[in-house]
C-alpha cells in the first residue's frame, strides 16, 4: 500500500513536471490518443502499425522498440502550418483486432517535423505521458537521422519505466525513468498529426514526408511480428485516405509510411 502511494504521488509530480515542461517548450500534444472511425482502422490522427492485448491473446506489452529514419519534411498546402511527428508508444491505441475498444494511457517518445506558414522545416525530439503534454528532448534532429527508441517497464506490472531515444547518426541519446499507471493493453509504430494546443486547437495539418522507414521493431523482447491486420490509415475531415503505411517488410519487424497516398509500397 505504501508503495501504491508514493506511486501515485510521483505519478502527479510526474505529470505536472511534464505539463509545465511542456507549455514552455512546444505548443503540441503528441500522445493525443488514437482517432479512430468506428469499426474501423482509420484514423483522423495516426497511421502506421497497432498491436492490441485482445487482438493478440491477451498479451500485456511490457516493453517496445522501434528504429527509423527521421523524415525530409516539406510544406503541402502554401501559407499553412503544417505538423507531424514519428514515434514508439504503449497505450492510446485499439485493443482488438476490430478498433471497437480503446485504451487511455500512453506513454511514449519520438520526433517531430514541421513547416511554418512560410515553409520553413523544424526538427525536434520529445517524450510525453498522456495526459501532460510532450515534454522536449535536448537533442539535434536532422532529417536522414537514425533514431533508435526504447519504452521498457524496469520490472514486470511495477508502472516505473525507462524512456530512451537515441540519434544513432549524431550520437546523442536521452534517457529517463518515470512512473506511470500504463493498462499494458496496446503497442505502437506511428506517424501522426500532433494536436495543436491553444488559440489553434485541434489536429495538425498534414505536411509532405519522405518515408520515415520503421525498423526493428520489437515487442516484450521479441520481433513484433507485424500483420497487415494491424495497420492504421490516415484520413482527412472527408473520409479521404490521406496517410498510409506499406505491408511489413520481409522480416515482418517494419515498414515504410507514405503521405498523401492511398497506398505505399
Amino acid at each position: 500500500m505504501r508503495f501504491k502511494v508514493a506511486l501515485l504521488v510521483a505519478v502527479a509530480a510526474t505529470l505536472a513536471l511534464a505539463a509545465t515542461a511542456g507549455a514552455t517548450s512546444t505548443l503540441s500534444s503528441h500522445g493525443q490518443l488514437l482517432n479512430v472511425r468506428a469499426n474501423t482502422n482509420q484514423s483522423s490522427n495516426w497511421f502506421g502499425y497497432n498491436q492490441g492485448s485482445l487482438a493478440l491473446g491477451d498479451t500485456l506489452f511490457n516493453s517496445i522498440t522501434g528504429d527509423w529514419t527521421v523524415p525530409t519534411v516539406s510544406q503541402h498546402t502554401p501559407g499553412q502550418e503544417e505538423d507531424s511527428s514519428d514515434w514508439i508508444g504503449i497505450g492510446g491505441g485499439c485493443v482488438d483486432a476490430a478498433c471497437t475498444v480503446g485504451d487511455n494511457t500512453l506513454i511514449q517518445t519520438g520526433t517531430e517535423q514541421d513547416v511554418d506558414a512560410s515553409g520553413n522545416p523544424s526538427y525536434s525530439a520529445w517524450w510525453e505521458l498522456v495526459p501532460a503534454p510532450s515534454v522536449s528532448i535536448s537533442m539535434t534532429v536532422s532529417p536522414g537521422d537514425h533514431m533508435h527508441a526504447s519504452i521498457a517497464e524496469l520490472i514486470p506490472d511495477t508502472d516505473v519505466w525507462t524512456i530512451t531515444l537515441q540519434d544513432v547518426t549524431k550520437n546523442e541519446s536521452f534517457s529517463t525513468t518515470v512512473p506511470y499507471p500504463s493498462t499494458h493493453l496496446t503497442a505502437e509504430w506511428i506517424e501522426e498529426t500532433p494536436l495543436l494546443i491553444g488559440t489553434d486547437a485541434g489536429f495538425a495539418s498534414l505536411p509532405n514526408l519522405t518515408s520515415p522507414a520503421f525498423t526493428s521493431a520489437t515487442v516484450n523482447g521479441a520481433s513484433a511480428n507485424l500483420q497487415t491486420s494491424q495497420e492504421i490509415d490516415l484520413i482527412d475531415s472527408n473520409g479521404n485516405v490521406i496517410g498510409t503505411p506499406s505491408a511489413p517488410n520481409s522480416t515482418h519487424d517494419g515498414f515504410d509510411a507514405c503521405t498523401w497516398a492511398t497506398s505505399c509500397s
